[in-house]
Order: structure tokens, then sequence, then C-alpha cells
């Protein structure tokens, strides 16, 4: 049986129906998001817009079914942290374990260098004891990803009447350096 190719592209607009449905039930019926409510197509366009003015938001596709997306944003607004971002990603629950999440990640990285990006950070829910609602699974995949802890804040997420830790994750992609080279915005011509 030949396996599907799957295809990353940077994410449209337009796209914004289809990232609501594969994000809807995480937010309904996880703790891996502590979002409450899903956020409306509307404001769904708006984050991708908003993200592309400085950072990549990617899609990935098999057989013209978008399956996952993983995106960048800032770590901090403060200039001196330029440097490091804050990334998420979703995969349609009956397309994970087939290395989609795994192919964002690589191709967010690989732009993610051209734009002189030195540190990938993760916020992560993480339980104190696996439930219906969390796992531990992205702590392990963040792990295989390449990426250590560096943290954890305690009972500080509430969701579905119970309280959940937060811990964050890195990855250094590059060199720090005295001089260090700006960063650059974002430019969809650049392909993952």
């Amino acid at each position: 049986m030949v396996k599907n190719e799957i295809q990353i592209r940077v994410a449209k607009v337009e796209d914004a129906e289809e990232l609501v449905e594969i994000y809807a039930p995480y937010v309904k019926e996880t703790a891996i998001t502590f979002e409450y409510e899903v956020p409306s197509v509307e404001e769904f366009a708006d984050r991708i817009r908003k993200t592309l003015t400085q950072y990549p938001y990617l899609v990935a596709v098999i057989d013209s079914e978008i399956v996952g997306y993983a995106y960048a944003g800032a770590f901090k607004t403060r200039p001196a942290y330029d440097w490091a971002v804050e990334l998420s990603v979703y995969v349609k629950k009956d397309k994970r374990h087939m290395g989609v999440g795994r192919q964002l990640y690589d191709a967010l990285e690989e732009l993610l260098k051209k734009q002189n990006i030195l540190n990938l950070n993760a916020c992560i829910a993480y339980p104190e004891n696996e439930d219906e609602y969390l796992t531990k699974d992205s702590v392990a995949f963040h792990q295989s990803m390449g990426y250590r802890m560096v943290g954890q804040f305690h009972q500080c997420g509430y969701k579905f009447n119970r309280w959940y830790h937060m811990v964050w994750m890195e990855k250094l992609i590059g060199e720090h350096i005295a001089n260090q080279p700006q960063v650059k915005k974002f430019s969809p011509l650049i392909r993952p």
C-alpha cells in the first residue's frame, strides 16, 4: 500500500474554516488547549492573518485535505526576545501518528532559521496523572523533536473541573553570538 504524501504549504486566510474544524475537538474534548470556546471562523482567519505578518503559519495537506497546521508566534513582545518564538501544532485526530506533526515542525524550523530565529519554545499543558482529557504525548513528541524540558508551573490551568500543570520546553536552532543578526519578517514567498 502506498502511503499518501504529505504536502506542506503556507496557510491562507481562506483555510480558517478547515483549521477550526481541526482545532474544535481540542477545545471541546481536551485540556491540550486552555481555550474554553471554539473561536469563530472570522477570529481564526484574523489569527492566521496576524501571524503571517511576522511568522510562518503552515498547513499539512494529504490528497487536498488539510490534516494539520503549525505556526510560530512571539515568545514575548520586548525587542530582546525577538530571536525566540513559541510554536503550536495541531493534527486532525484521525491523522495523528502519521508523521504530520513532525513534517510541520521540520518545515517550520527551516523557515524560522531563515528568519534568524534561534530559540523555539513550546508551552504544553501537562497532567499530574494522565486522564481522558490530557496525556503526556505532547511532551514525548517534543522530546522526539529535540526539545528539552526547562520549566514547570503547577496547577495553573483549570479546565473540565480539574487543575493542570504547564511545562515549557525549548530547542536551540542557531548560534547565539555578539552582534546577532536581526530577525527577518516572514515572507510567504519563502517555501517550506
